[in-house]
Order: structure tokens, then C-alpha cells, then sequence
């Protein structure tokens, strides 16, 4: 992390102080709590996790120093009050991306918008924005996560929930607001991936083909870029 990007030492100690407060709070709640599944414990335990967690990462940043506490990853989603037999379901799924390479989303783009006779124009692929829309317009989300490098895409954090529902939906019903009526209580299972799981990502893991590809598809790119090092407009006929 760069200096300018470091947080201060009273952003580091703000923090600490924030888990000492969500710390009494949390057991507070226990010694008061009503039964098993007393769901101010439950907010209280999602309160220090948090507070925990952002602490971690402020005293990391600083101080290039971590905690003995270990923020659990799983089992932390409020008891299931759902139908013991669903029928119907919705599966909810975030996947977040970097734009690393914007001349190699964009060159990519311009391929798709060359073999599209019907394309839009080059002003499209020219923009970040554009070759955006013109790539999940073109290939399946799950065939962009394979494939995100040679987008110019870096993954981020990704999660997947499977909910269950009483019936399904009338058509359109949710379109308009897809995400906003997502219930944690009627999460069957979900899927999680970010980089804060050490045991999800191992650097060793590249192989050589992988490698090989990409150094292919980068000459394929230097010859779409002018001497500027701008993206240079397809010849192709349209």
C-alpha cells in the first residue's frame, strides 16, 4: 500500500477502541440473551466480527501487523426461517471485477464489434464503458469468469446464494429491483471466494499454457495499438 494510502494511527487506534465497545456490547448480549438463536446475539457477534475485521486490516496496513483472532467465514448467516420444502428459488450471484488492462478490454471488444456486421461502430469499443457492454452482451458471465484475463479483468471477491421461495415470481415482477428483497433467513446454502481465504488461492497454481496464451494473445494486441498506444480502429469491412 502506498504512504498516501496508509491509514493515520488514530484511524488504527479508533478502530481497536471500536472492538473494545462492540466486545462489551457482544457480551452484554450474551448474559442477556432469551434463547439459542436470540438474534441480539446474532447482531451483536456480526457487530464485533466486523469491527474485528476492520481493525485487522487498518493495524495490517499501518503496521504491517495482524491479530490472533480469526474471523469466521462461515456458519454466519441468521438461522433459516424459510419453507422446509421450497417450490421455487432464486439464486443471487455477485462477482466483481477490476478493469487492469483497459487497451486489452477494449482491443477484445473491437474484435467482437469487427466480426458483428450489424456492429454499432467503433466509438462503442472505444470507450471502457462501451467494451463493457459489448462483452457481457457477447459471452455468458460464467465464460468471462474463466476467461477474465484476457478481458483485462481482474477477479474480485464473488459470492452466490441459493434462496428459497414460497412460489416463483410473476413474470417481470422483479426486474426493476432484482437484489432488493434478498432474505438472509431463507439462504439455503451460498458460495463465497475472495482473496481473504488463503486456502482459495495459491500463487504456484499458474501453469505454463496459461502463461503461453496470454503471451500470445498480448502480441495479438500490440498489433491493435498505434504508436501513441492508443487503440488503433479496425480495417475490417462493414
Amino acid at each position: 500500500m502506498s504512504d498516501a494510502a496508509q491509514p493515520t494511527a488514530a484511524e488504527v487506534r479508533a478502530a481497536a477502541e471500536a472492538v473494545k465497545t462492540a466486545l462489551d456490547r457482544h457480551l452484554a448480549a450474551v448474559e442477556r440473551r432469551s434463547g439459542e438463536e436470540d438474534p441480539a446475539v446474532y447482531d451483536a457477534f456480526n457487530e464485533l466480527a466486523a469491527a474485528a475485521e476492520a481493525y485487522d486490516e487498518l493495524l495490517y496496513d499501518r503496521y504491517d501487523e495482524v491479530t490472533p483472532f480469526e474471523i469466521p467465514g462461515e456458519d454466519t448467516l441468521p438461522p433459516y426461517t424459510g419453507p422446509e420444502e421450497p417450490s421455487a428459488l432464486s439464486v443471487l450471484i455477485r462477482r466483481d471485477y477490476a478493469v487492469a488492462e483497459p487497451q486489452r478490454l477494449m482491443a477484445q471488444a473491437r474484435r467482437v464489434e469487427a466480426a458483428d456486421e450489424e456492429g454499432t461502430g467503433a466509438e462503442t469499443s472505444g470507450t471502457v464503458h462501451g467494451a463493457l457492454g459489448l462483452l457481457f452482451g457477447e459471452f455468458e458471465p460464467d465464460e468471462i469468469a474463466s476467461r477474465h484475463k484476457e478481458f483485462g479483468l481482474e477477479e474480485g471477491d464473488s459470492t452466490l446464494w441459493v434462496t428459497a421461495a414460497d412460489e416463483s415470481a410473476e413474470p417481470g415482477e422483479w426486474l426493476e429491483a432484482p437484489f432488493e428483497q434478498a432474505d438472509p433467513q431463507r439462504v439455503v446454502c451460498r458460495f463465497d471466494v475472495s482473496a481473504v481465504f488463503d486456502e482459495e488461492f495459491d500463487d504456484d497454481g499458474d501453469d505454463e499454457d496459461g502463461e503461453a496464451d496470454l503471451a500470445e494473445l498480448d502480441e495479438d494486441l500490440d498489433t491493435d495499438l498505434d504508436e501513441d498506444g492508443t487503440p488503433a480502429r479496425p480495417e475490417a469491412d462493414r
